[in-house]
């Protein structure tokens, strides 16, 4: 007896044990019968404006129209999908048993199924699920998860995973897109009839087919419309005004206003995700919508010119100054009738010869520097250098210039010049610690040519450092004169909130680049330069907005370029074709620039930028050379520099001359007693710069020639202005196919000096009042000679490399 009872208590342990397993085991399943993300489907990237409204979108890589989960469903929808899908949503835990005991029912008497009992949490598992056989096996199971799914889920949340992924017809999934795609507005902007259209759709997705069931359709739609007046959602006569709306149809194409910056954030996906979890494919962006549009249209409308040059592309963006958002990106003038045009190429992100759009970065460096002061003459006179050979874009020279000048005429050999002094290696290292990053070989590559476009940039980065440069300057109080490194990034086209501040995107520059008086004089030498198509009358107009802005050109008039900036806006503009296939008068000034003032008119105009406000000392500097001021400098000025320009050089071109008793002639110890000479400032050029800084300076005043049987001071009175020494000229035919010749050219201090010209000890001829002469040496070395009448002489050496064959 003890034995049996023993027996039976171990079978009933060992039931338990296996019951209990069993619960075990079936509450593990139940609990984990769900991920902790029900839905992995590949989402539509999808780009809004700042305001909300869709600017480009593209199709998921599974060839769905699968927008991201929208976190505030709209009113509208909710109340459609509860009122025909399932009304007691809010009070049930997953299954509805109501629903179930009706369905039953009502399948019993007719002998076949006339009525479902899922409700909206049975429908996500069913969506989560995928496509299953509906039999009374899947029916349990969905009724499981649809009540562990109430367990893990908000109401409001099971609605949006709802909406976010039930099928719409055709390849649309997800409320969404259906709204964008048969009614082409956002959600949260359709009516009662539009949305009740769209909520009887998962129910039947193929009704939606144009010219199918659509009587169907219509009746699905108004017997919802019935029921939310009767259930008191909406009162009779919004009712009947549904009822009367039309029906969705064919999908509609979606937006396409930014087509380029939708393409740049395809493939920053990767790098932002990992910056921000959080990211999603849909992302708010800073792009003012209406800006967007109005530059597109104004490209296109330039674009109609410029294709009968053959200029096929442009591109432009807009940059708010103070945040560094992106308030336009057209990356191309958007043409997909023409594939030949290459539309599709987003020019903002591609690597262009940027022509002279880097002279300003230049100018500000030599500021910065102190070794160059605003209006220091720089010399424009024909230069070979190591065998390259600058020039400016009009081919003529004006001897000196003011280096502000310089800048804002764009000429090219002073900026040689410049970039000889302040030294390309160092220049290389400014531009790449301001955020250009497609200096892909090293500074010798590059050599002076740098300064000419002979590197290769991002036009996107472009406007990244002049915005900064900008925002920089805006700064300066607030940051109390030092260098915030905050201030100085790329611009950002992620709306924040969908990003983290300071991200890797936005690299800070922690050393100084330009101290603030070097931005104020490069700001207001940019804001000299005569706008297109004006002649040089606008500034006498007040009401016209203040632009610090830059033209570029590049090799081959393959690149047009024009940056402006104000204190509010930098706009960048491109033109040029995506081929590198150069053309006429693709210069920067002429297609470039005027769409760039287009677009400013579009922009609210705003004061121009103060006056530094620390960091500065004020300089005294020679009236006629713009250099630090000496003791023979007569007329001297004061301006306002940075603090290291005190160490600057001191005026090399004024010097004290001795003159006879009458002060018309040169004298000296030789020919007049020191007592009676006169001692008067002059601002004396070298001879070379003088030659051709008198042909545009009138009152340029030579100095006088010397009194009669005084002796010459130097032999710096004659020089050769062209060629250089060592210089390699290769010599064309003429058109009538006769051999061409070589203009050589000299200047005199004198007037009428007669100069005695000899090619390699030969005398060849002479000249008075303008020294030129025309030889054809033969192929091979040579050596020019010139010997003026009093017996100073200057020589050169050059070759003559090869003739040009027709």
């Amino acid at each position: 007896m003890t034995s049996q009872i023993i027996d039976r208590v171990l079978r009933l342990s060992v039931y338990s044990k296996l019951k209990w397993t069993v619960v075990v085991i079936l509450l593990f399943a139940f609990v984990f019968s769900i991920p902790s993300k029900l839905f992995n489907a590949p989402t539509s990237y999808v780009l809004t404006d700042s305001d909300g409204n869709l600017l480009s979108a593209s199709i998921a890589s599974d060839g769905q129209w699968r927008f991201k989960n929208s976190q505030l469903l709209p009113d509208k929808f909710k109340q459609c999908i509860i009122a025909y899908e399932d009304k007691r949503f809010y009070y049930h835990i997953g299954i509805d048993p109501f629903a179930v005991c009706r369905a039953i029912r009502q399948n019993l008497i007719n002998k076949r199924k006339v009525s479902g009992a899922s409700t909206i949490n049975m429908q996500v598992i069913r969506l989560y699920r995928g496509a299953k056989d509906r039999n009374i096996w899947n029916k349990i199971i969905e009724s499981v998860i649809a009540i562990r799914l109430e367990f893990s889920y908000r109401k409001e949340s099971i609605l949006t995973l709802y909406a976010a992924n039930a099928p719409f017809g055709s390849n649309v999934v997800g409320l969404e897109a259906a709204a964008w795609r048969y009614y082409g507005r956002a959600s949260d902007r359709l009516s009662w009839g539009e949305m009740a259209a769209l909520a009887v759709l998962p129910n039947a997705p193929s009704l939606v087919h144009p010219g199918k069931n659509r009587a169907e359709l219509l009746r699905k739609r108004n017997d919802l419309m019935d029921r939310l007046y009767k259930n008191g959602t909406i009162d009779l006569e919004t009712a009947a005004l549904a009822k009367n709306e039309p029906l969705p149809g064919e999908p509609k194409s979606l937006p396409h206003f930014a087509p380029h910056l939708l393409t740049r954030f395809k493939k920053d996906f990767l790098k932002l995700k990992k910056e921000n979890e959080s990211l999603s494919t849909t992302i708010q962006t800073t792009i003012d919508g209406r800006l967007q549009k109005q530059v597109n249209n104004i490209l296109f409308s330039y674009h109609q010119k410029w294709r009968g040059n053959q200029i096929n592309n442009a591109a432009a963006m807009i940059v708010e100054v103070e945040s560094g958002n992106i308030l336009a990106y057209v990356g191309n003038v958007y043409n997909t009738a023409d594939s030949s045009v290459e539309s599709y190429v987003d020019v903002l992100s591609s690597v262009r010869s940027p022509g002279s759009t880097l002279k300003p970065i230049l100018y500000a460096s030599l500021l910065t520097d102190g070794s160059c002061l605003p209006k220091q003459l720089i010399p424009d006179i024909p230069t070979q250098i190591n065998g390259y050979t600058p020039l400016n874009f009009d081919l003529g020279f004006d001897g000196a210039v003011p280096a502000n000048l310089a800048l804002a005429k764009s000429l090219n050999i002073p900026a040689v010049k410049m970039l000889q002094q302040y030294k390309y290696q160092r220049f290389y290292d400014v531009l790449k610690q301001a955020g250009i990053t497609t200096l892909y070989r090293p500074p010798d590559f590059y050599g002076l040519s740098l300064i000419l476009g002979g590197c290769e940039i991002r036009p996107f980065e472009l406007a990244g450092v002049y915005s900064s440069i900008g925002r920089m300057y805006l700064h300066q109080t607030q940051n109390n004169g030092k260098w915030n490194q905050m201030d100085w990034h790329m611009p950002n086209y992620i709306k924040r909130g969908n990003r983290k501040n300071n991200s890797a995107s936005e690299k800070a520059l922690t050393n100084p680049l330009f101290d603030y008086t070097a931005m104020w004089h490069t700001l207001n030498a940019m804001n000299e330069v005569m706008r297109p198509g004006e002649e040089g009358l606008w500034n006498q107009f007040s009401s016209v907005q203040k632009i610090a802005w830059k033209t570029g050109t590049s090799f081959g008039f393959r690149d047009g370029w024009a940056i402006g900036l104000t204190p509010k806006y930098c706009v960048l503009v491109w033109v040029g074709n995506t081929t590198g296939e150069g053309r006429p008068d693709l210069v920067g000034i002429k297609t470039a620039a005027p769409a760039l003032f287009e677009i400013f008119r579009f922009l609210p105009s705003s004061d121009w930028f103060e006056t530094p406000s620390s960091g500065f000392t004020y300089l005294p500097v020679c009236h006629y050379s713009g250099f630090k001021a000496g003791n023979d400098c007569s007329i001297i000025d004061t301006t306002l520099v940075g603090e290291t320009a005190i160490q600057s050089a001191i005026c090399p071109y004024c010097r004290k001359i001795n003159l006879d008793r009458t002060g018309n002639f040169r004298a000296n110890e030789s020919c007049e007693t020191p007592g009676n000479m006169i001692q008067q400032s002059y601002f004396v050029l070298p001879p070379t710069m003088e030659y051709y800084y008198k042909q545009k300076h009138s009152d340029y005043t030579s100095l006088p020639p010397f009194r009669k049987g005084c002796e010459l001071e130097s032999s710096s009175e004659l020089d050769i202005v062209y060629p250089d020494n060592n210089a390699k000229i290769l010599v064309p035919k003429e058109i009538t196919g006769m051999k061409g010749k070589t203009i050589f050219v000299a200047s005199h201090k004198s007037e009428d000096a007669t100069l005695f010209w000899h090619l390699d000890n030969t005398y060849i001829g002479s000249t008075q009042h303008y020294h030129q002469i025309a030889l054809a040496p033969v192929v091979g070395k040579h050596i020019i000679t010139i010997v003026d009448e009093n017996g100073n002489s200057i020589s050169r050496k050059f070759e003559i490399v090869a003739t040009v064959k027709n």
